[in-house]
């Protein structure tokens, strides 16, 4: 099944970009307006929602099937469709429009979602992390009991091709003054190559732990690994084909863990207060500033 999310995420994006250029290009032109018009109407917002998330990068979490842009393909559908019904326009334009349309309802409803993901039973309330070692930007071995001698926040995010993994860190970078001075841990974590990891770490040259989990053993340890979760063209960049799910872990003083956030849509992530609030429920921090 992933398989085939990585191949659709690939080609559904060109299709995408080929159907909106193409239809614009045609309502230029000044054919039928209603039918290409609605074409456009179909395309333009799901294109414009997908470049806002890869290209800027500044969102670390939307809505779970984008009910606006769905509204408004359908009505750019029923444009297209009537216009070749009652105007007797070529069939090429609703064709168009339904193939983008349907592809973004698959975009929002199953390729965005782990198929259900139930929370790992190796990530339990109350429970201290199994072993496991990951490389720090520096090369530098660190254990995951070092990683929680005090209250940490564990970030496992899939790779800086991610746009809202790294909209996520953004969020965190924003408050690490804050993070810091109440002596929590943050510590990033993810299956990419390593130079990945060292190019995050000088980007935002923040006191948090940059980490490479090499090979997905963490992921494994944890039982949080998505075989063949990459998209289709990233090992061109030396990404493997399997990632990791996105995956939140707090742990307490002790080590212990006092909260998880498991999604099942990577377009859902809690937002840093949400962990500044879990903390203070557990008596561990005095306030934010």
């Amino acid at each position: 099944m992933n398989m085939l999310k990585s191949i659709f995420i690939s080609n559904y994006m060109m299709l995408l970009m080929g159907v909106a250029g193409y239809a614009g290009w045609m309502l230029y032109q000044s054919e039928n307006p209603v039918a290409w018009g609605g074409v456009v109407l179909t395309t333009g917002p799901l294109l414009a929602i997908i470049t806002w998330l890869m290209m800027l990068k500044n969102t670390a979490r939307t809505s779970a099937h984008f009910p606006l842009p769905n509204f408004l393909g359908a009505i750019g559908v029923g444009l297209a469709a009537w216009a070749w019904l009652g105007q007797g326009t070529s069939v090429v334009a609703p064709i168009l429009a339904v193939s983008a349309w349907l592809g973004f309802l698959l975009y929002a409803y199953w390729f965005s979602t782990f198929g259900g993901r139930q929370p790992s039973a190796r990530l339990k309330v109350g429970a201290a992390l199994p072993h496991f070692v990951l490389k720090n930007a520096s090369g530098a071995s660190v254990t995951s009991a070092q990683l929680t001698d005090k209250p940490a926040i564990l970030i496992f995010f899939r790779g800086n091709w991610c746009p809202l993994c790294m909209a996520q860190i953004k969020e965190l970078a924003a408050r690490y003054r804050d993070l810091g001075a109440l002596g929590v841990r943050v510590a990033l974590i993810s299956p990419q190559p390593h130079d990945n990891t060292i190019e995050l770490a000088k980007k935002y040259a923040v006191d948090f732990d940059f980490l490479t989990d090499t090979g997905n053993v963490a992921a494994r340890a944890l039982a949080i690994e998505n075989l063949n979760g990459t998209p289709m063209g990233m090992q061109m960049f030396g990404y493997d084909d399997d990632t990791v799910l996105p995956t939140v872990i707090i742990t307490g003083r002790d080590g212990k863990v006092l909260w998880t956030h498991q999604t099942d849509n990577y377009r859902i992530r809690p937002e840093p207060d949400t962990y500044l609030e879990i903390l203070r429920r557990h008596h561990l921090v005095l306030s934010a500033s």
